[in-house]
């Protein structure tokens, strides 16, 4: 039997903290692996070895194998746990692993092989008989045959990545003159995520229910199923919200779905964690999609509802021991639901944001579990995906654990960056949503006009708030300097502030009615007044009373900038209440500049060449994923200050247009 004491986690952030707390609790020793731009990061201070691997790119880090293998003989780790994502469904790291004499914790080098193929794996799945989409799996690959196949199975259909997931790859076709230009990008994200551009087409199954079933094997040919979680909150292909038990599951619904997934597993000798996923349609009927021969990130809600700690049945069975369980011993109680804390601006089409993390405080409540890689101080790069954390919620009913995670995601302060927890709170309480009726298509028909996902001005009260801080930081700093306490040449004036919210600025005026260190003032935003008493501060938390109503706000201030974790989230106000006025006017419409940092894929254009309004102009890849820009108006392209391969920083100025005179 395959024994081992000191586990290497091949992984970053959240999953690889995750794990560590259960190797630790079993009492095993951990080392972590790391790039340059995560030297500081969370999983590097919870292991009790690290080791640097390489420079920020994946593909010199996370996704090198010779120097995963390196760190794990380095430090004598005779165990690798892969986490998800990166090699996690690697058969060659796999391999690697065997061949160096370190257990690989999951999976055999075959299972990961035939199920890392969405091609391959559903040819599998055919000949066992577990019901598939019709689609298009061969090995042709060039546009001619795909442009046939596609009009074999008709539309709409799906392109997706073979060896792809997390959305990559993956687009949606409704006619055929779009199919060539969706299968170039999605052969380009496959191919630069993956290492392979090989793709597979399905007819697409509109308004389904994600229904993905958790299954187990052991070394003893043992497999079971621990029920299934509902992952049908999607945008743009990736999991929104997940969910266990399935809102619409039956017992027997339950068991078929069960039982073809362990029918999916047993055929390829499946030992360690995997999942099953399946399209689940209003009739009933469901369709294999894929198996990821890994732990899920959802992983979480399984574990609540069956009390069971999923790492710890992968170590065991990594260790040759056999299930914990036999299949009638599993039992689901209660609800449980989780979705995922991202670094990205909803409000601006959900654009990842790179920075700093100023405050990070997770919410601390019963019945929420926040796995989490943040530590304050940190900077969110674009080199990783951008979440941060995943925020789980458990109730007695799925009215409980959704009200709870309402509140958990509200309660969550993330400063420095934009997060998405508006649009995530506000999406778990919408009514479609609560009432348990969401499919794949639920963002899309009932969610596009919420507020979240537009620019929101921010409140009366937080620019009231602000002013009072700001306000009291000068009087504190004043006190400090006895030459200038007390003195002020406009005698009881009301204190003027400038507040600028992006591009906007904002006038506030305070009268004072009360100084000293609980300051009175009288505040006027616009047409409103608020009567506002500052009653405790301390550069974290702030104390506000405000028209007779207490409330705590989270802060952080930092020379002429002021971070609050406001109803939307991190709101970053600038006083500019001292700045001369610019005679500058606004920057030109035809100025493109990368909208994160991220590294330049594609320059299509040069310079002098003609170009009209909607032309793709460059390709920008941050965060995993590929972001067109375009021309926001017809005319000559001057200058281009970006080549491919370039490393850019968030709105570095990459391509200059002037008006066409000949328009």
């Amino acid at each position: 039997m395959p024994a081992f004491n000191k586990i290497l986690i091949a992984n970053r952030g959240e999953i690889a903290c995750r794990v560590m707390r259960t190797a630790h609790a079993l009492g095993y020793r951990t080392v972590a692996v790391y790039s340059e731009a995560d030297a500081d990061a969370r999983h590097v201070q919870l292991a009790d070895q690290a080791v640097c691997i390489g420079p920020a790119q994946v593909n010199q880090s996370y996704l090198s194998i010779e120097a995963i293998i390196a760190a794990a003989q380095k430090t004598g780790a005779d165990a690798v746990h892969p986490g998800y994502g990166f090699l996690s469904e690697n058969a060659a790291f796999a391999q690697a692993c065997e061949a160096a004499g370190i257990v690989f914790i999951g999976p055999t080098v075959e299972a990961i092989h035939l199920m890392g193929s969405k091609r391959l794996s559903k040819i599998a799945m055919l000949a066992a008989g577990v019901p598939c989409i019709p689609g298009y799996e061969g090995a042709e690959q060039d546009d001619e045959v795909l442009a046939g196949e596609a009009e074999r199975i008709g539309y709409p259909l799906m392109i997706k990545a073979s060896a792809g997931g997390g959305g990559r790859g993956m687009r949606l076709v409704h006619e055929a003159g779009e199919l060539l230009a969706q299968i170039r990008t999605a052969r380009s994200e496959a191919q630069n995520a993956f290492g392979s551009g090989e793709l597979i087409l399905e007819r697409a199954v509109l308004q389904p229910r994600h229904v993905e079933i958790q299954v187990f094997g052991d070394q003893h040919g043992h497999i079971v199923y621990l029920g299934e979680r509902d992952c049908s909150v999607q945008r743009r292909h990736q999991k929104v919200v997940e969910e266990a038990p399935c809102p619409v599951m039956t017992p027997a619904l339950r068991q078929a779905m069960g039982e073809a997934a362990v029918k999916a597993a047993a055929s390829v000798n499946y030992v360690g964690a995997g999942t099953v996923e399946f399209l689940l349609d209003p009739s009933g009927e469901f369709f294999f999609l894929e198996m990821n021969t890994r732990l899920q990130v959802e992983h979480p809600v399984t574990e609540l509802i069956t009390g069971q700690d999923l790492v710890a049945w992968q170590l065991q069975v990594a260790a040759g021991q056999p299930l914990p369980l036999p299949q009638d011993k599993i039992q689901l109680t209660g609800h449980a639901m989780e979705v995922r804390l991202y670094a990205e601006d909803a409000a601006n089409n959900f654009l990842p944001q790179t920075g700093a993390v100023l405050r990070w405080e997770p919410a601390l409540l019963d019945g929420i579990r926040i796995d989490h890689g943040l530590v304050e101080g940190q900077r969110i790069t674009p080199f990783y995906d951008p979440m941060l954390a995943k925020v789980i919620a458990y109730g007695a009913t799925r009215d409980e654990a959704r009200r709870k995670l309402v509140r958990a995601v509200e309660d969550c302060v993330l400063l420095g960056v934009n997060g998405n927890q508006r649009f995530l709170a506000n999406l778990l309480a919408h009514e479609e949503f609560a009432a348990g009726n969401a499919t794949t298509a639920f963002i899309a028909e009932h969610f596009q006009a919420d507020e979240s996902l537009s620019p929101q001005p921010p409140s009366a009260f937080e620019l009231a708030s602000a002013a009072a801080l700001l306000y009291q930081a000068g009087a504190e700093a004043r006190a400090h300097q006895p030459e200038l306490a007390g003195w002020r040449n406009a005698g009881n004036a009301p204190w003027r502030f400038v507040l600028k919210h992006g591009e906007t600025k904002y006038p506030v005026e305070l009268a004072v009615q009360q100084s000293g260190p609980q300051p009175r003032l009288l505040a006027s935003v616009g047409e409103q007044q608020l009567d506002l008493q500052l009653l405790s501060h301390d550069g974290r938390w702030a104390s506000v009373n405000i028209d007779g109503v207490r409330q705590r706000l989270a802060y952080y201030h930092a020379g002429q900038q002021l971070w609050l974790y406001g109803h939307n989230g991190n709101l970053e106000l600038h006083d500019v209440t001292h700045e001369p006025v610019s005679a500058a006017g606004a920057a030109a419409s035809g100025v493109i500049k990368a909208p994160m940092d991220g590294a330049i894929v594609e320059v299509l254009v040069s310079e002098g060449e003609r170009v009209s309004k909607g032309q793709l102009l460059v390709v920008l890849e941050a965060m995993k994923m590929e972001h067109p820009l375009k021309a926001a108006s017809d005319g000559v392209v001057r200058r281009v200050q970006a080549n491919k391969g370039d490393q850019v920083k968030g709105r570095q100025v990459l391509v200059e247009i002037e008006a066409d005179p000949l328009t």
